[in-house]
C-alpha cells in the first residue's frame, strides 16, 4: 500500500486513461462483432446471443449511438434480406434496449423512412416485407415518442395506461385511433409473411422461412399488450359516448380481432414457435362493449418467453449458418450402419428368413443410452442450479452481516453524539440556573423585565428541543438494538435452513449418485451379455466382420462415455464438500459475531439505563423550572392589568376617549384570548413540563384585557350618563375578577381549580354596552349590509354594460348622420369611452375577487353577513364607492350622447372622466384598508386601477383634440384699426377677462362648498377627518396623498340612501 500511495498522480491518471481506453475500445470491437453477424445477407435468422450482446450494448452505454454508428455503413439498399434483419435487430433494441434509444431511433427516423419507400418500389419479396417493416418500425417510434409514459415494450400497468389517456374524452378517442394504426401496421406484417410462407412444418425449419419468422415473435408480444390496450380503452369510451358514434370503432375492433385470432393459431400450429414462444388463446368472441360488465370477462392475453440458455462459444466459429430448431434427433451411427445392413441383408439374406431379435434388444439399448445421457445432463443442470443458488444465499448471508456491523458502527456513533449532547445540556442548565438568579434579582426592575424574561424563554425552547432530540435519539437507540437482535435471530434461522438444505441437497446427490451406479452396473452387465451374444454371433457369422467391429467401437465409447460420467460425479462430490466446509467457517464467524454483538448490546443497555436515570433527573428539574416561568409570567401579567386598572381613576386618562367600535372589537379579541388561556391551562394540567402555550397564552391575555379596560374607561368618557357609570364599574370589576383568576394559576394548590368563567361574564358585558353605545346605520340594518355589497356591485356591473352597450348604439347612429371631421372626432371619442367602460369592467371583477378573499381570510368561523356586521364602516365605505362608480358609468354616457348629439359641452365628458377615475380610486382604497399586502388579487386591482386612470386620460386627451378641431377660430385682423381703436379693443378684452377671472374665483368658491356638504351627507364631519379611528383614516390619507393639488378629498362615501354628489352641470357656464 505504501508504495501504491508513492506513485505520482500523473501516472495513475495515465492508466486510468490507459485502461478506460482499452475498455471502450474492447467494446466497440465486440459490439462491431455482434452487429455484423447480427445483420447479414445470409437468409439465416438472427442469434439471440448476438442481439443480446447488442441489447446489452445499449444498457452499458444509456443509447444507441455505437449501433446507428456502424448501422449506417450497411448497405441497406442493395440486399433485401441485409434489410429485413436489420429491421428486427431495430425492433429487438426498440424492446428491450435502455430507455434512450427511443431518442436516439427518432434522428434516424428521415433514414428509415427512405429505406421503406426504396423497396416499396422494387419487386422483391423481402422487399415488400421491408417496406411493410419500415413502416411497423416508424409507427412504433412516432406513438412512444408521443406518450412517453408508456415504454417501446407497452408493458404498463393499467394505472399508467388511465392515467396517459386522461380525463378528456377527445384525448381518449385520439390515443384510441392511434392504438388501431399501431396494431394494423403489426397485424399487416404477420399476414404477409405468413401468406408468402407454406405453413407445413418442413418450410418453418428451414433457415430460409426461420429467418421470415423469427420477426413475428416482437410481433406476437406487441399484438397482446395492444389488444389488451383497445379493450380498455373502448370500455372507457363506451361509459362516455353513445353507442352509435362507436359503430366504426367497433367493426374495426372486431376486423383486428378476427385477423388478431386466425394469426395466433396459424402461429401456434407452426412448429417453430413452440419452442421459442408461448402463444396465448384469444376468446371465441370478441368483448361487447355494449354492456359495461363484460369488462370483469376480459382477461389480459400474456405471452411467455421460455427461458433458455444459449450456449456461449468462446471462440469466433459461428459464422456458419445453424437452424434455430434441430430437425431430427436420430443419431449419426444409426443413419451410418442403416445402409450397410441393408447391403449385407441384400447379399446373404436376413437370418432364418427374417430380421434377428438382437439387432431389436441392440436398438433398444441404444435409445435407453440416450435417455441415461439426457438423464445425465439432466441432473448436472440441476445440482449447479443447488450450487449456484447455496452460493447466492451464502453471499446474502455475507452481505447481512456487514450489514450488522455497519448497524452496530453507526450505533456507537449516535452513542457518541448522545454524551457530547447531553454535556452541552448540562452546560446549558447551568448558564439557565445563573439566568434564573440573575432574573430574581432583577425582578424590581421594570425595564429589564420583558427582556430577561424573552431570553428564558428562548432557552427553555432550546432545553424542551433538545429533551424532545435526547428522547428521539433514545427511541431509536431502543428501536435499533431490537433491530439488530431480531438481524441476529433471523442470520441464525437461515444459518440452520442454510444447513438443513445443504444435508437434503447431499442426500438427494448421494441417492442419486447410488442409482446412478446401480444403472451403470446394470448397464455393464447387460452390456457383457450383449458382447458375448455379439462373439457367439462373430464366431457363427464370419461374413459379418464389418457389423462386429463397428459394434466393438461403439461398445469403446460407451465405456468411454462411462468413465467421463465417473469423473463428472467424483467432481460433483468435491464441489459438494468444499461446500459443506465453507458452510462451516461462515457457521463458525456467525457465532463470534453474534457473541460480540451480546457484549455490545450488554453495554448499550447499561449506557441506556444512566441516561433513563439523568433524563428523570432533568425532567423534574424542568418541572420546576416551568412552575418558575409560569409564576413571573402571572407576576407580569398581574402588573399589567393593575396598571390598566390604576388608569380607570387616573385624572390624567379623562381626556382620552375611544370608539364603541373599537370597544368592541378589544373586547372580542380577550374573548378569544379567554378560550387560548383555558386551552393552555388544560394542556398544562395534563402536560406540566410543557407550559409554553398557557405562557404565550397569559401573555395575550394579560395585554388584550388591559387594553379593553384602559379602552372602556376611554369609551366612557364620552359616553352618556348611566352608560359611563356602568361601563366604568364593569372595567373595575373585570381588573379584580382577572386578579383573582391570576392569583389562583399563581399557587399550585389552587391551580387546578382556576377557571376564567367570571372574567369571561364581565368581558361579555363590556361588549354588550360597547354595542348599545355604537351608532346605528341611518337607514341599513347590520345584517344586510352583506346582501347590500353583492347587490350593489352587481349593479355596478350591469351599469357598466349597459353603458357600453349604449355607447356601440351611439357608435352606429354617429356613423350613419355624420361624416368627416366631425365623425372622426365622434367615433374616437366613442373609443375612448369604450375602452374607459372595459377597464373599469375588469376593475369591478378585481375588487370583486379581492373582496372575496378578504371575507375568506378574515371571516374565520363567522359567517359572509356576520362579518359585513362587524366591520360596518368599511362595508358601508365599499357600498359608497361602487355606487359612485355606476353612477359616474351613467352620467359619462348621458354626456357622451350629448357631445356626439352636439347639445352638450366636451367639458361635461373631462369632468365626468375625472369623477370615474376619483370613483374608481375610492373603490380601490376601500377594498385595499383590509388587504393583505402581499396578495397578488390586491396587485391585480392596482393594476386595474392604474389602467382605469390611463383610459380616463385618453377620454381627456380625445374629448381636447376632437374640441380642437371642430372649434373655429376666427382670424385676427387688425390691420384696419387705429391707435385709439386698438386701446379700446385692449380695455374692453381686459375687463372681460377680469369678469371671467370673478366667475372661475367664484365657481370655485362654490366647488369648495359643495364639496363640504358632500362630506356633510357622508356623515364624516371635517374636523373628524384626521381624529377617526384606523379604518377611517385610511379611506381618508389615499385621496388627501393624491398629487394633484387641485382635487379635493373625495374618498369618503356618500350616505347609502343617496347618490353620490358631484359638482352641477351649470358651473361651467
Amino acid at each position: 500500500m505504501n508504495s501504491i500511495r508513492q506513485v505520482p498522480t500523473r501516472v495513475k491518471s495515465r492508466r486510468t486513461e490507459a485502461n478506460l481506453g482499452a475498455e471502450r475500445e474492447h467494446f466497440d470491437k465486440q459490439q462491431l462483432s455482434s452487429i455484423s453477424k447480427a445483420i447479414n445477407s445470409t437468409e439465416t435468422p438472427v442469434k439471440e446471443k448476438h442481439a443480446r450482446r447488442i441489447i446489452l450494448g445499449t444498457h452499458r452505454e444509456k443509447g444507441a449511438y455505437t449501433f446507428w454508428s456502424y448501422a449506417l455503413g450497411f448497405p441497406l439498399a442493395s440486399s433485401s434480406i441485409l434489410s429485413w434483419k436489420f429491421c428486427h435487430v431495430l425492433h429487438k433494441v426498440l424492446r428491450d434496449g435502455h430507455r434512450n434509444v427511443l431518442q436516439d431511433c427518432m434522428r434516424h427516423h428521415g433514414s428509415l423512412v427512405e429505406v421503406g419507400k426504396l423497396w416499396t418500389h422494387l419487386h422483391d419479396r423481402y422487399g415488400q416485407l421491408v417496406a411493410l417493416y419500415t413502416k411497423l418500425l416508424c409507427t412504433k417510434m412516432e406513438f412512444h415518442a408521443k406518450h412517453s409514459e408508456i415504454p417501446p415494450n407497452l408493458e404498463v400497468t393499467d394505472e399508467v395506461l388511465e392515467r396517459t389517456a386522461g380525463t378528456d374524452i377527445n384525448n381518449v378517442f385520439q390515443l384510441t385511433v392511434e392504438v388501431f394504426d399501431y396494431m394494423d401496421a403489426e397485424l399487416r406484417l404477420a399476414e404477409t409473411v405468413i401468406r408468402q410462407l407454406n405453413t407445413s412444418i418442413a418450410i418453418s425449419t428451414l433457415t430460409s422461412g426461420q429467418c421470415r419468422l423469427a420477426p413475428l415473435i416482437q410481433v406476437i408480444q406487441d399484438c397482446s399488450h395492444l389488444y389488451h390496450f383497445t379493450v380498455k380503452l373502448l370500455f372507457k369510451l363506451h361509459a362516455c359516448l353513445p353507442s352509435d358514434t362507436l359503430q366504426g370503432h367497433r367493426d374495426r375492433f372486431h376486423d383486428q380481432f378476427h385477423s388478431l385470432k386466425t394469426f395466433f393459431n396459424k402461429a401456434r400450429d407452426m412448429l417453430y414457435f413452440k419452442r421459442l414462444i408461448q402463444i396465448p388463446k384469444l376468446p371465441d368472441s370478441p368483448p361487447n362493449f355494449l354492456h359495461a360488465a363484460s369488462l370483469a370477462k376480459h382477461v389480459k392475453p400474456v405471452v411467455v418467453i421460455p427461458d433458455e440458455d444459449e450456449p456461449e462459444q468462446q471462440d469466433d466459429d459461428d459464422d456458419e449458418p445453424e437452424p434455430l430448431i434441430e430437425v431430427s434427433d436420430v443419431p449419426t451411427s444409426s443413419l451410418q450402419t442403416q445402409p450397410q445392413l441393408d447391403i449385407f441383408d441384400q447379399a446373404f439374406g436376413p437370418p432364418n428368413g427374417g430380421f434377428d431379435d438382437r439387432d431389436l434388444q441392440i436398438e433398444s439399448l441404444k435409445r435407453d443410452l440416450e435417455l441415461l445421457r439426457a438423464e445425465l445432463e439432466r441432473v448436472k443442470a440441476e445440482a449447479q442450479r443447488y450450487i449456484t443458488q447455496l452460493k447466492s444465499q451464502i453471499n446474502s448471508l455475507e452481505a447481512e452481516l456487514e450489514e450488522q456491523r455497519a448497524q452496530k458502527q453507526r450505533a456507537l456513533v449516535e452513542n457518541e453524539q448522545l454524551r457530547m449532547e447531553l454535556e452541552a445540556t448540562r452546560r446549558r442548565n447551568s448558564e439557565h440556573e445563573s439566568l434564573q438568579t440573575t432574573f430574581i434579582e432583577a425582578e424590581k426592575r421594570s425595564q429589564a423585565t420583558e427582556q430577561r424574561y424573552n431570553k428564558l424563554k428562548e432557552k427553555h425552547t432550546e432545553l424542551v428541543a433538545s429533551h424532545a432530540e435526547l428522547l428521539r435519539k433514545s427511541a431509536d437507540t431502543v428501536k435499533m438494538l431490537s433491530a439488530t437482535q431480531q438481524t441476529q435471530e433471523e442470520v441464525e434461522r437461515t444459518k440452520q435452513q442454510l444447513s438443513f438444505e445443504v444435508d437434503r441437497i447431499k442426500q438427494e446427490a448421494d441417492m442419486k449418485l447410488e442409482e446412478q451406479k446401480f444403472e451403470m452396473e446394470k448397464l455393464k452387465r447387460e452390456l457383457e451379455e450383449k458382447l458375448a451374444e455379439v462373439m457367439r454371433i462373430k464366431a457363427t457369422l464370419q461374413n459379418s466382420e464389418k457389423t462386429s467391429e463397428q459394434m466393438n467401437s461403439s461398445m469403446t465409447a460407451l465405456q468411454a462415455e462411462k468413465e467421463r460420467l465417473m469423473r463428472s460425479v467424483s467432481e460433483k462430490e468435491a464441489e459438494l464438500s468444499s461446500l459443506r466446509q465453507t458452510a462451516q467457517v461462515q457457521q463458525s464467524s456467525l457465532q463470534q459475531e453474534r457473541e460480540r454483538n451480546s457484549r455490545e448490546l450488554g453495554e448499550l443497555q447499561s449506557k441506556l439505563q444512566e441516561k433513563t436515570s439523568l433524563e428523570d433527573k432533568m425532567k423534574q428539574k424542568l418541572l420546576e423550572e416551568q412552575f418558575a416561568l409560569l409564576q413571573g409570567t402571572i407576576t407580569e401579567a398581574e402588573s399589567i392589568i393593575q396598571d390598566a386598572a390604576a388608569k380607570v381613576d387616573d385624572p390624567l386618562h379623562i381626556r382620552c376617549t375611544s370608539s364603541p367600535d373599537y370597544l368592541i372589537s378589544r373586547a372580542e379579541a380577550t374573548l378569544g384570548s379567554i378560550d387560548k388561556v383555558k386551552k393552555g391551562h388544560a394542556d398544562y394540567l395534563s402536560n406540566m413540563g410543557d407550559a409554553g402555550g398557557l405562557l404565550r397564552a397569559l401573555t395575550q391575555f394579560s395585554h388584550l384585557s388591559a387594553d379593553t379596560i384602559i379602552n372602556g374607561s376611554a369609551t366612557a368618557h364620552m359616553a352618556p350618563t348611566d352608560h359611563a357609570d356602568r361601563l366604568t364599574e364593569n372595567c373595575r370589576s373585570c381588573a379584580s375578577q382577572i386578579l383573582e383568576y391570576l392569583k389562583d394559576l399563581k399557587s399550585k394548590t389552587s391551580l387546578q381549580r382556576a377557571d376564567p368563567a367570571s372574567v369571561r361574564i364581565i368581558i361579555q358585558k363590556i361588549l354588550h354596552l360597547g354595542q348599545e353605545l355604537r351608532p346605528k346605520g341611518m337607514d341599513i340594518r347590520q345584517d344586510e349590509l352583506g346582501d347590500l355589497v353583492d347587490k350593489e356591485m352587481a349593479a355596478t356591473s350591469a351599469a357598466i354594460e349597459e353603458a357600453v352597450r349604449r355607447i356601440d348604439e351611439m357608435m352606429n347612429q354617429a356613423r350613419k348622420d355624420t361624416s368627416g371631421i366631425k365623425l372622426e372626432v365622434n367615433e374616437r371619442i366613442l373609443f375612448s369611452c369604450t375602452d374607459l367602460m372595459k377597464a373599469i369592467r375588469m376593475l369591478i371583477i378585481a375588487s370583486t375577487d379581492l373582496q372575496k378573499e378578504i371575507v375568506e381570510s378574515g371571516r374565520g368561523a363567522a359567517t359572509i353577513k356576520e362579518f359585513y356586521a362587524r366591520n360596518s364602516r368599511w362595508t358601508e365605505g365599499l357600498i359608497s364607492a361602487a355606487k359612485a362608480v355606476g353612477w359616474g358609468a351613467t352620467e359619462m354616457v348621458e354626456s357622451a350622447d350629448k357631445v356626439v348629439l352636439h347639445t352638450g359641452k366636451y367639458e361635461e365628458l373631462i369632468v365626468c372622466s375625472h369623477e370615474i377615475a376619483a370613483s374608481t380610486a375610492q373603490l380601490v382604497a376601500a377594498s385595499k384598508v383590509k388587504a393583505d399586502r402581499s396578495s397578488k388579487k390586491l396587485s391585480v386591482l392596482q393594476q386595474a386601477s392604474r389602467h382605469v386612470n390611463e383610459m380616463a386620460a385618453n377620454v381627456v386627451a380625445s374629448t381636447k383634440t376632437g374640441q380642437e378641431h371642430l372649434e373655429d377660430k376666427d382670424t385676427m385682423d387688425f390691420s384696419g384699426m387705429s391707435l385709439i381703436k386698438l386701446r379700446k379693443e385692449e380695455m374692453e378684452s381686459q375687463v372681460k377677462v377680469l369678469e371671467l377671472e370673478s366667475q372661475l374665483e367664484n365657481e370655485r368658491l362654490r366647488l369648495g362648498e359643495l364639496r363640504k356638504k358632500h362630506y356633510d351627507l357622508a356623515g364624516v364631519p371635517l374636523e373628524q377627518v384626521s381624529e377617526g379611528n384606523g379604518e377611517t383614516s385610511s379611506l381618508v390619507h389615499p385621496a388627501s396623498m393624491s398629487p394633484k393639488p387641485s382635487k379635493p378629498a373625495i374618498m369618503k362615501k356618500p350616505a347609502l340612501a343617496q347618490k353620490p354628489n358631484i359638482p352641477p352641470k351649470t358651473m361651467f357656464k
